[in-house]
């Protein structure tokens, strides 16, 4: 039966996604289902009721009129798309994790490229070997960044050309998808309650004056600051591209066809009404996220910045119903 599903989904891919066609794509899987059933019933193997199935029902120019979308079939525009096979997709997504390895790598070693400097302040050394490990860590991050983007670039004909996958590549992504869920979960909760909670470490150890032997615990406790806002940080951007790249491999397929809507993963965002205001809205919560933590650790009153976020919330809900295209 799954070969009968996926060579339907396949007659029907680049038919227009309306409530008329989507009628008609599962009368034809009922009759499909039940001619198969039948044929198995008589003592058909396998192989010969997908064989019959196909060859009696497999021809949509034919049976269009009966299903009542002759109209749709014959008006129906042949946009070329290149098919991106199974094969193809997994290199993808395996050569996308790693890029989200190191594009994460890369952001913490930007982030904690000033602690060398802050080490040699507090243990009274050389401020060259920190200038070492500033531009050290930003030259490593540099180097990731580069690398990786050089090795995503075989990648770009998604980007630039019209592609399209079928029922069981987008049915492959989306379960591939659902088991990283937990994990996203997971990184993404442990990265914000880092970065919020990054500055803890600091207030105590100001707050009760404690030293470890010959380092100034209070010039050192700038740097727990940063290492644990780096650790959050890398799990926030770790979890986010590797979510990326799985959706970008489920919005391929034209959201205006069947096959863009195989399943809840490839509806469509939000489209609003101007170019402009879909990128403003893009870095939204980025935004929002920055004015929290900055104005948390200026003013420390943790107990009432909180309440950023809610207000956030109801202003994204006010700001998307009325600049989203209708």
């Amino acid at each position: 039966m799954e070969t009968i599903r996926n060579y339907l989904e396949a007659m029907f891919a680049n038919l227009p996604n309306t409530p008329e066609v989507l009628h008609a794509k599962n009368e034809l899987w009922q009759m499909m289902e039940d001619k198969y059933n039948e044929l198995i019933a008589d003592g058909k193997s396998d192989n010969e009721a997908v064989g019959t199935v196909i060859a009696e029902f497999g021809n949509l120019d034919e049976i269009s009129e009966d299903l009542g979308i002759q109209n749709v079939v014959v008006n129906k525009k042949d946009i070329t798309r290149r098919n991106v096979t199974m094969d193809e997709v997994k290199d993808y997504l395996h050569e996308r994790i790693n890029y989200a390895y190191k594009l994460a790598l890369g952001v913490l070693l930007c982030i904690i490229s000033p602690v060398g400097a802050i080490i040699c302040d507090a243990i009274n050394i050389s401020d060259a070997f920190g200038i070492l490990f500033l531009m050290g860590s930003i030259a490593a991050a540099v180097a990731l960044f580069v690398y990786s983007s050089i090795v995503m670039h075989r990648w770009d004909f998604l980007k630039q050309e019209l592609c399209s996958i079928d029922f069981a590549t987008t049915n492959y992504v989306n379960e591939q998808k659902e088991k990283y869920m937990p994990t996203y979960a997971l990184l993404i909760t442990i990265g914000i309650v880092l970065c919020v909670i990054s500055f803890v470490p600091a207030a105590i150890i100001d707050e009760l004056d404690i030293s470890f032997f010959a380092f100034d615990m209070d010039d050192l406790s700038g740097m727990i600051l940063i290492i644990i806002v780096a650790i959050g940080v890398f799990m926030i951007v770790l979890c986010n591209s590797i979510s990326n790249a799985y959706n970008s491999i489920l919005k391929i397929n034209s959201a205006s066809t069947v096959s863009g809507n195989y399943v809840s993963s490839q509806r469509s965002e939000t489209k609003y009404i101007t170019p402009e205001i879909a990128t403003i809205m893009s870095v939204y919560w980025p935004t929002v996220t920055c004015i929290y933590l900055i104005s948390s650790f200026l003013s420390f009153d943790w107990w009432y910045t909180w309440i950023i976020w809610p207000i956030a919330w109801l202003v994204n809900i006010i700001l998307t119903s009325i600049l989203k295209k209708q």
